[in-house]
């Protein structure tokens, strides 16, 4: 009996999706509940499992495709799994023949065997595999079901280089004639065209929109974490043997942010038409990397929430975006925003709020420099905090403000447990 494969309903005003890749293909077995299909949203990246076990008939869409819910996307047959399976192996024998015929034709280049390698990767890992020349199938991915991601192909470009750095020199080549101009260019400049991935385009569409919209403006200030490092330093192993997580920072920026969101509401509320929309909560989004882009859970009720209950929210976040298991009600909502972009090493940077949102924290890298203290010039691990904000809803004298009480709650940690 065959079963048609709809699209799942993707969550609160989201229609439709994109295929993005097809992780079984027609005559493979296919286990109940397991993914057959990567369908990209707006803000993630979802599986779409089988309800049956069978044989995978047919696809109706192609990887690229955009598919609204309830659409049939796919066939399967209940049953037949050892005659797939025949199949199956029938066809990878034929695809590892094909590939020994290509490694055979030298004059077919390593990009050929790149891209055939890379055809079942995501368009992100698959730049990756193309930009540093690496062969995906001697890689281990760590993302779900084993899968690539960015950050394993980086990695083992590293690896690789880093070994390499320890052989000896390979001999050199025999002299040969000089290329001439079109042969230097031959197979050494490459371009490749990839459709953007939905989440990037949304993406785009909202960063740009926020631009066009909101009336941004940028208030810098300098932060000394000498007092958070200290504390951090002083408990960390208590802590974690008591919550079971690290003592990070952002634990620290998220509770200072609550702080300066309940004295200045307007940072933490947003403009709907002719109205202002102020809100008694604060569910902050923190910005995540993930493969296919930056993603930004919501941390719900951050203001009644613990050092430890905040820390292990953003360690989940951070795997769950890794593997690409976030759902579109981790994304939703979010009244304030921080993104930290000292991870990668910036020093300085203008963030753009996430709209409906007002503003934004921005964190940056934290670094010895000398400043002055009781007249005295000393060296301290300095922080360069910015806040993004709206100006059509917030004043200078309020951004200010918030970031001045993020700032003083950093530099004395105590503010944060008398409620300064």
């Amino acid at each position: 009996m065959s079963t048609e494969i709809t699209v799942p309903a993707l969550g609160e005003s989201v229609t439709e999706g994109t295929i993005g890749e097809w992780l079984k293909q027609p005559g493979d077995a296919v286990a109940a509940d397991e993914p057959i299909a990567s369908l990209e949203t707006d803000k993630v990246a979802v599986d779409v499992p089988s309800p049956i076990a069978g044989v995978l008939q047919e696809h109706r869409a192609e990887v690229g495709d955009t598919v609204e819910v309830g659409a049939v996307i796919a066939v399967i047959e209940e049953g037949a799994t050892a005659a797939a399976s025949g199949e199956e192996a029938g066809r990878k024998e034929q695809q590892a023949d094909s590939g020994e015929d290509k490694r055979e034709d030298a004059s077919e280049g390593p990009s050929d065997e790149i891209r055939e390698a890379a055809q079942t990767l995501s368009p992100a890992v698959r730049r990756a595999v193309l930009e540093h020349g690496v062969d995906p199938s001697t890689i281990k991915g760590t993302g779900k079901d084993g899968r690539l991601t960015k950050e394993d192909v980086v990695a083992a470009a590293a690896a690789k280089k880093d070994g390499a750095k320890g052989e000896a020199p390979a001999p050199s080549p025999s002299p040969s004639p000089s290329p001439t101009p079109s042969e230097a260019s031959s197979g050494e400049r490459r371009e490749e065209r990839v459709k953007m991935t939905r989440m990037r385009q949304t993406i785009a569409k909202r960063l740009k929109g926020a631009q066009e919209e909101a009336a941004l403006l940028t208030t810098f200030n300098d932060c000394d974490m000498t007092a958070v490092m200290e504390a951090r330093s002083k408990y960390k192993e208590t802590f974690a043997k008591k919550h079971d997580i690290r003592l990070g920072f952002m634990g620290f920026f998220a509770k200072a942010a609550c702080l300066a969101l309940k004295d200045v509401p307007s940072v933490n509320a947003y403009i709907d038409g002719d109205e202002i929309v102020y809100h008694d909560y604060v569910d902050i989004s923190v910005a995540v990397s993930a493969p296919n882009g930056l993603v930004v859970p919501v941390i719900r009720d951050a203001d009644q929430k613990g050092f430890a209950r905040i820390e292990k929210d953003i360690a989940d976040f951070g795997a769950r975006a890794k593997e690409g298991t976030l759902t579109m009600q981790d994304m939703q909502g979010g009244t304030f925003t921080i993104s930290n972009g000292g991870v990668f090493g910036s020093l300085m940077s203008t963030p753009i709020i996430n709209p409906p949102q007002s503003a934004v924290l921005g964190l940056h890298r934290i670094e010895d420099r000398p400043v002055a203290v009781n007249g005295e010039v000393v060296i301290r691990p300095m922080m360069y905090l910015a806040l993004s904000y709206d100006h059509r809803l917030i004043d200078g004298r309020e951004a200010v403000t918030a970031l001045k009480i993020i700032k003083d709650a950093i530099e004395d940690p105590t503010r944060m447990l008398i409620d300064l």
